[in-house]
């Protein structure tokens, strides 16, 4: 709700926070609505509530969030990216939680959709810079 109120083209739905079909209910169908993962499981529910894209993690352990779930790792997203390819669940999928520039050549190669970083960028001394090699890195800049 305080998504649309302030003129969000979406929202990012925690595992605590109400559940996408009902975002989506409230929302429609032009609103961009996003649930968080750590599971097959989890990614199973998300794709039958009709999320838009899956934020899964976290990589390692993280500074910006308390009770994190289980540490996933490259290994655990390439199971859960062919887990995701076997039963035809096609969502963009975003890595996310403790990644830093020298994990995103190999998070990448798992077969997610992108990365999300925040405590990299802004512990970094320039996080304009950081994010200049960032996307250096990811979109070949």
């Amino acid at each position: 709700e305080a998504a649309m109120k302030a003129g969000a083209d979406g929202v990012h739905l925690g595992k605590n926070d109400m559940p996408v079909d009902k975002a989506r209910e409230m929302a429609g169908n032009g609103f961009i609505i996003g649930g968080t993962a750590n599971t097959f499981e989890d990614i199973s529910r998300l794709a039958a509530q009709g999320a838009d894209y899956i934020g899964c993690g976290p990589f390692r352990f993280t500074t910006t969030k308390k009770n994190l779930a289980p540490v996933l790792g490259v290994e655990g997203y390439r199971q859960l990216v062919a887990g995701m390819k076997a039963g035809g669940i096609a969502l963009p999928t975003v890595a996310i939680g403790g990644i830093c520039l020298a994990d995103i050549p190999e998070i990448l190669s798992t077969g997610v959709s992108g990365i999300a970083l925040s405590g990299s960028i802004l512990r970094a001394a320039d996080p304009v810079a950081e994010m200049r090699k960032i996307a250096a890195l990811v979109f070949g800049m």
